[in-house]
């Protein structure tokens, strides 16, 4: 709010002049008509000792600065999101609220994590919360957006935020520069192996040797990880030996290790951070699509890019991953030139092949638009169509174009408008989503207090989590989550997830 103030000075010099002085005004003259009180001396209480008062003193924490890849202009969340709230109960929220079964939940969750924010009061207050984020972004394979955030917020401050930092470049190619900070510095790491691989990076063999035959000598590591380095150090002695018994649980350096000495990992069994090493041009097309793929389910890629490799050549054989790049070519080779009549003849095979692997929202995001121009003739591909425009962030455009009257179609079309409550609910799960929207809906107190606390990105967190146990059979906790995200201004949040919930299903 703008706050102005005004000086106005007003002289009359004139009058001024012409004016008697003030003596004569008959009332000031005359002080006997004025009944003056007794007189009252008003002084503090003198103390009796000479000592000096007690002053309390406070040291003043310095303020964080918030920490962000994404303005909060953007996002729309304040950068106060996380005041008032205890930083080890945002921790477990974060680590822990689920999002991979809708895609309007990983939305919102990438807003929470990655915002401009600044963390909560108390020690290790800001540490507790940064941390926290990166360990969800890591967990959802955004291992690009977790370095680039470690970095902004100094990666170099704590052995915690190095650690991070090192995991996420080894599986983006770009750790060279985590390996100079660690050279440079070697108190950020006290792992012998990353000592080990990052002299090496930078040429220093004969430290790299040392160090390993220190290891060695000393017994500091386990067999398995002695052997990995020996091979990685000394790959001419091992040449010709069997390969090495695979981890069921590697690390970011063991599989990078793996992939130095020739004997690459799949990552389709690792954590999802490991699909982003197969996004480098060193792996095949396949390993990349398949990757992307995943990346692109949990959010991570955009859609485009995942195009961009289903369209990069022909297919090099059939069945699986092949069927769904053949399937793809052939239905945005149809969009392109606007054939109505391969539109239509194509899109139900692509549909089913995107629904083999959960990509019908990004698929829908990358098409909604070119289906919209489209006049289809046939009623079944026409529904479809629609419905894979409101799976899109166009469901709103999309909603005055219900192909039919049916129960579910008219539903569907006043959900995308938020008014599900004018019509006849065609489900039990309908009748659910629209009480969540209605105007007698009630927030659940624990969130509105929560809210009326100044906690909103705890109480978005709860929310969240009220959305899962809701969509996955409680249908109070879906109307009370769904009404919780519409009262904190999540509007188009909640349409996206009710939408996806009514098309796609949820688990």
């Amino acid at each position: 709010m703008r706050i102005e103030g005004f000086l106005i000075a007003v002289l009359f010099p004139a009058i001024a002049w012409s004016q008697e002085p003030l003596s004569s005004i008959d009332w000031l003259k005359d002080t006997s008509r004025i009944p003056l009180p007794d007189t009252m001396v008003m002084e503090p209480p003198v103390s009796s000792t000479g000592d000096g008062p007690a002053v309390d003193v406070i040291p003043l924490a310095p303020a964080t600065p918030p920490i962000g890849l994404v303005s909060s202009t953007v996002t729309g969340l304040p950068v106060d999101l996380w005041q008032g709230s205890d930083p080890a109960r945002l921790a477990d929220l974060i680590s822990r609220v689920p999002v991979g079964d809708s895609p309007a939940m990983q939305k919102l969750l990438y807003a929470l994590l990655l915002t401009e924010s600044s963390p909560p009061a108390g020690p290790d207050a800001a540490e507790t919360l940064l941390l926290a984020r990166l360990d969800r972004l890591v967990a959802l394979g955004a291992s690009d957006p977790a370095q680039a955030l470690v970095e902004l917020a100094g990666p170099d401050q704590s052995r915690a935020r190095f650690a991070r930092w090192f995991e996420t470049t080894l599986l983006s190619g770009d750790e060279d520069r985590a390996c100079s900070a660690l050279l440079a510095a070697p108190y950020l790491s006290d792992d012998y192996a990353a000592h080990i691989f990052c002299q090496v990076r930078v040429g220093d063999w004969e430290a790299a040797a040392l160090t390993l035959e220190a290891v060695h000598t000393l017994e500091l590591m386990h067999e398995e990880r002695l052997a990995l380095l020996d091979r990685f150090l000394s790959p001419d002695i091992f040449e010709g030996s069997p390969p090495l018994p695979r981890p069921n649980y590697p690390d970011a350096l063991e599989f990078r290790l793996f992939e130095t000495i020739g004997e690459r990992l799949n990552t389709g069994s690792l954590p999802k951070a490991f699909a982003n090493a197969d996004l480098r041009d060193i792996a095949g097309w396949k390993a990349q699509i398949e990757a992307a793929e995943r990346l692109t389910r949990m959010g991570v890629l955009p859609p485009n890019q995942l195009i961009g490799l289903y369209t990069e050549r022909d297919p090099a054989a059939s069945g699986g991953v092949w069927d769904r790049v053949e399937a793809i070519q052939r239905f945005d080779t149809a969009i392109s030139v606007g054939n109505s009549t391969a539109i239509e003849r194509s899109l139900g095979q692509v549909w089913r092949k995107m629904r083999e692997v959960g990509l019908e929202v990004p698929f829908a995001e990358l098409f909604a638009e070119g289906l919209g121009n489209q006049s289809l003739e046939n009623g079944s591909a026409a529904e479809l169509a629609w419905r894979v425009r409101l799976l899109s962030r166009l469901y709103e455009q999309a909603s005055s174009d219900a192909p039919n009257e049916s129960a579910e179609s008219m539903f569907l079309s006043a959900l995308a408008q938020g008014d599900p409550g004018r019509v006849i609910a065609p489900s039990e799960l309908a009748a659910s989503i629209a009480d969540g929207f209605s105007e007698e809906a009630v927030v659940p107190q624990k969130i509105a207090d929560l809210r009326r606390n100044g906690q909103l990105g705890e109480a978005i967190l709860e929310a969240m989590l009220l959305f899962d146990r809701g969509a996955r059979g409680n249908p109070s906790d879906l109307s009370a989550a769904l009404a919780s995200l519409r009262a904190m201004g999540l509007e188009d949040t909640a349409r996206r997830a009710a939408l996806e919930l009514m098309l796609l299903g949820y688990g």
